[in-house]
C-alpha cells in the first residue's frame, strides 16, 4: 500500500531574506558603448540601478547560476536589436579598443 505523502512544510525566509549591509565604492569601469546601453535599459525595465543589476549578474555568475528569467532574456534580445548590439559571449575575449 502506498505511503501517504506529507503536505509540504511552509517555507521560512532564510538568511538571504534579511538585508545585508555592505560597503559600496564608486568605480570607473570602461565598457563597450552598446552593451552599456542595453544594461542601462534593462536596469530601468526592472526598476533597478545599474550597480544593483551588475551586482546581481555577478553574484549569480559566481554561483554558476543563470541571472535572467526567460522574460528578461526576451527583453534583452529586443534591447540588443534596438541598440544594434551584435556581440555575444564568443566575443568576450576578442574585444579591443578602437580609436575614438
Amino acid at each position: 500500500m502506498p505511503r501517504a505523502r506529507r503536505p509540504p512544510r511552509p517555507r521560512r525566509p532564510g538568511p538571504a531574506a534579511a538585508p545585508i549591509t555592505v560597503e559600496r565604492v564608486q568605480t570607473g569601469v570602461r565598457i563597450e558603448k552598446r552593451l552599456l546601453k542595453v544594461l542601462k535599459a534593462l536596469a530601468d525595465y526592472h526598476d533597478l540601478s545599474l550597480g544593483d543589476l551588475l551586482e546581481g549578474i555577478v553574484l549569480h555568475a559566481f554561483d554558476g547560476k543563470a541571472p535572467f528569467s526567460e522574460d528578461s532574456l526576451k527583453r534583452i534580445q529586443d534591447l540588443k536589436r534596438v541598440f544594434r548590439l551584435d556581440l555575444d559571449a564568443s566575443a568576450s575575449h576578442r574585444l579591443k579598443e578602437g580609436r575614438p
